[in-house]
């Protein structure tokens, strides 16, 4: 039986715990950098996708180098702080997500793929940046701890 050298099944177990972690590690940042470009290709058919590819694929691109070792933690904070502010923004708009919440009391964003609501376009926007922000602060967490 041939072991393989990335990942010791031997009696190591810090070692072997190591490896399956930053194995997960990979296979989420390829997952999520997949998914973003998904989303970004998506958004050419938005009136406002010269605004929304370049979030989804400048997020994407930091989860793929980092699949493939290369950190950028500064990046990701920096991103992070610009989503995190946009999401402010859409938060308090006229019809934002306040709105969707108090005025017209959270009322399904999902019942179909268009827009047909003032509320909806500015809420779905608001979690999918929230989403973005998980993303990379999931990713500068584990890069910190990696450097440390």
């Amino acid at each position: 039986m041939h072991q393989v050298d990335w990942l010791p099944l031997t009696s190591n177990k810090p070692v072997c715990l190591k490896y399956i972690k930053m194995l997960a590690f990979v296979i989420v940042n390829i997952i999520f950098c997949l998914s973003f470009l998904v989303f970004a290709y998506l958004n050419f058919n938005d009136p406002d996708w010269y605004l929304w590819v370049p979030i989804y694929v400048a997020v994407a691109v930091c989860c793929g180098l980092a699949a493939y070792g290369m950190y950028y933690p500064y990046t990701y904070l920096g991103l992070t702080a610009f989503y995190l502010i946009y999401a402010v923004k859409l938060y308090f708009d006229k019809d934002g997500v306040r709105d969707w919440i108090v005025k017209y009391r959270t009322p399904s964003l999902v019942e179909s793929m268009k827009a047909e609501k003032p509320f909806i376009e500015n809420t779905r926007e608001f979690f999918g940046l929230l989403i973005i922000s998980a993303a990379l602060i999931i990713d500068y967490v584990v890069v910190m701890n990696i450097a440390a």
